[in-house]
């Protein structure tokens, strides 16, 4: 299902442990529970492009599964790999196959995203592209799935915010796996 011109929303769709961490210390998520009941290819099908900091699209954005890892998680990379993917990097690289890589402009080139027919827009992150996003007031929704974990350490989810964000929320969903889902809108007014 396609949006109209100038509809479509960038969604911060995370994982995150309970106190507030998207990663571990080592950069682990093993932490994160991926289970049917939560519909990850329903919000996947609801997408059609998906935005990335360079050092997330390095570790994720062409991530192959193992031969043993599960049929349903080989499916679900396979439609994260169909999707347009936009890297956002300080360095220089030449764009490929499904793959745009912006140097500057996030703003602009963002807003022209928007404004384009088509599905909705994941904000995968890093957590640096995140606060730029969240700056600029380029995320629409936030899609916080919390994990039932305390790390006590790791790569925090906001850092560095300078402003005040007021969010209205839009539902809650509770998984049998302990896991609890936050769907909010940024208010704009």
């Amino acid at each position: 299902m396609s949006n109209e011109a100038g509809s479509r929303k960038v969604i911060l769709d995370l994982a995150v442990t309970l106190d507030g961490f998207i990663e571990g210390k080592n950069g682990e998520i093993d932490w994160c529970i991926m289970d049917p009941e939560m519909e990850f290819t329903d919000f996947l099908n609801q997408i059609d492009t998906i935005l990335y900091g360079r050092k997330s699209y390095d570790l994720w954005g062409e991530y192959i599964p193992r031969a043993e890892d599960p049929d349903d998680e080989k499916e679900m990379w396979e439609l994260v790999h169909s999707k347009q993917k936009y890297v956002f990097s300080r360095k220089e690289r030449t764009s490929y196959n499904n793959t745009i890589f912006i140097n500057e402009d996030i703003s602009e080139e963002v807003n022209k995203l928007k404004n384009c027919p088509g599905k909705d827009i994941w904000l995968y992150g890093g957590s640096s592209l995140i606060t730029t996003f969240i700056e600029l007031g380029l995320v629409d929704e936030f899609r916080l799935s919390i994990h039932p974990v305390v790390l006590g350490e790791g790569k925090p989810l906001f850092s560095d915010i300078k402003q005040r964000l007021n969010l209205h929320l839009m539902d809650t969903r509770t998984f049998s796996s302990g896991v609890v889902q936050l769907i909010y809108q940024l208010d704009r007014n």
